[in-house]
């Protein structure tokens, strides 16, 4: 079972920018993949996916601000994250695309945005 794991996550201001990473203990080139985040008192919500050919799909709350791609070669999955807001303040999980509550799930990533 492909494990994964976060980081990046930091306290940041409103306006800047971080860069998130997940690294797989196996190989992505198989699948879509997504970053999903956790704010406090809400369900896991898919923010970004990739699939296996490239092609990018974001959530509305975070199109034109958020970046993800993928370097198959290196079993990493990345999210660009610009202009953050605090209402991007949320734990931040990478897993394949679909992903339920029954998958396995890393720790995440942090972030906090703060006003």
């Amino acid at each position: 079972q492909v494990q994964f794991v976060e980081s990046g996550g930091g306290l940041v201001q409103a306006g800047g920018s971080l860069r998130l990473s997940c690294t797989a203990s196996g190989s992505l080139g198989l699948y879509a993949m997504g970053w999903y985040r956790q704010a406090p008192g809400k369900q896991r919500a898919l923010v970004a996916a990739v699939t296996r050919s490239g092609i990018t799909n974001y959530a509305d709350s975070v199109k034109g601000r958020f970046t993800i791609s993928r370097d198959n070669a290196k079993n990493t999955v990345y999210l660009q994250m610009n202009n953050l807001i605090p209402e991007d303040t949320a734990v931040y999980y990478c897993n394949k695309g679909g992903a339920t509550s029954g998958d396995y799930w890393g720790k995440g990533t942090l972030v906090t945005v703060s006003s």
